[in-house]
């Protein structure tokens, strides 16, 4: 088995991410608990999905600088799992800025296509976060 590529995790990283979003898209904007007492949770394929991608992260990380990540991939498929799912986009937030923190460092190499799909996949998962919405740009920054 080679050693895991940034392409390798953004792969496996960009797989969690559409199964996030669409989770997300299937979600109504306001579940009340009382209409759905256990609150939604992702279909069971959908679940068994994100946790292989998951796995093949864990399988193929191996001794490589990537291995540091699983907890927070772990994390994240615990949360999904149980339908939580700004709890399972922080996680591939934090791995987001530990790539970034890595390539600072000079531990990884991140070519411009990476770069790219880096940017790309954290724009995705703000647009997932609460107050994303342009009317509350600004919001919260203080006056």
């Amino acid at each position: 088995m080679s050693a895991m590529t940034c392409s390798d995790l953004l792969d496996i990283l960009g797989g969690l991410v559409s199964a996030l979003k669409a989770f997300r898209a299937k979600l109504p904007s306001v579940v009340h608990l009382t209409v759905v007492p256990g609150g939604l949770k992702p279909a069971p394929e959908s679940i068994e999905a994100y946790e292989r991608a998951v796995a093949r992260f864990r399988e193929h990380s191996g001794k490589s600088a990537y291995r540091r990540l699983s907890d927070q991939f772990l994390d994240s498929l615990e949360a999904y799992e149980g339908g939580k799912l700004l709890s399972a986009v922080q996680p591939l937030l934090a791995v987001l800025d530990q790539l970034d923190a890595m390539q600072r460092d000079n531990e990884i190499t991140v070519g411009p296509a990476e770069g790219k799909r880096l940017a790309e996949y954290r724009a995705a998962l703000h647009k997932i976060m609460p107050g994303n919405q342009p009317e509350l740009e600004g919001a919260g920054r203080g006056l």
